[in-house]
């Protein structure tokens, strides 16, 4: 009875004191694979039919005494004029780009640029995600960072990897980045 009363208290402590919340936007074209990361990240299932965010979806990543609140944004055109608002201020902000859709990525990259010009996003660490590795047609990381010209993006740290939210593949380099930044507001 002692000890669970102690566990009690001292895990009231931990979250009391030590315990860190960041805040992660998820942004990138609809279809790109956010939801679905973000289902796995939460310890959820990969679904193949995931219904697409209509405007906001916000979800909390658990991980020791860190608690990611992930704000996952609907990519449709009409939203993506919400994709500053909800990008101020966070830890970091995730783009991810469906690397199997060779078309849409010159559009990738003109809405990234567009976001990342934004003044009242300086300075905030940018993850680049190129989703669905699992594919046969796709573009490999280093296409992508070419593709996206990302090495011109200035001003911030910037990584880039490639990640398969269907088969979980590099979601823990994803959540090592995001962790990297906790204790910057």
């Amino acid at each position: 009875m002692m000890a669970g009363l102690f566990r009690k208290v001292y895990d009231w402590l931990i979250r009391t004191f030590w315990a860190q919340e960041m805040e992660v936007t998820m942004i990138g074209l609809q279809n790109a694979g956010k939801t679905s990361l973000l289902r796995v990240l939460s310890g959820g299932e990969f679904t193949v039919d995931s219904i697409p965010t209509v405007g906001v979806n916000m979800k909390r990543v658990v991980r020791g005494n860190v608690t990611l609140k992930c704000w996952d944004l609907g990519g449709q055109p009409r939203f993506r004029t919400m994709w500053e608002r909800y990008c101020r201020g966070v830890n970091s902000i995730v783009f991810i780009v469906d690397i199997a859709d060779l078309p849409l990525i010159p559009k990738a990259k003109d809405e990234l640029h567009a976001l990342m010009s934004r003044e009242s996003l300086m300075g905030i660490p940018l993850l680049v995600l190129g989703n669905k590795t699992d594919l046969d047609e796709k573009l490999s990381v280093d296409e992508l960072i070419d593709e996206l010209d990302l090495k011109s993006i200035q001003g911030r740290e910037v990584s880039c990897y490639g990640i398969s939210a269907k088969e979980e593949t590099n979601l823990r380099a994803v959540v090592d980045f995001l962790m990297k930044w906790r204790t910057i507001q």
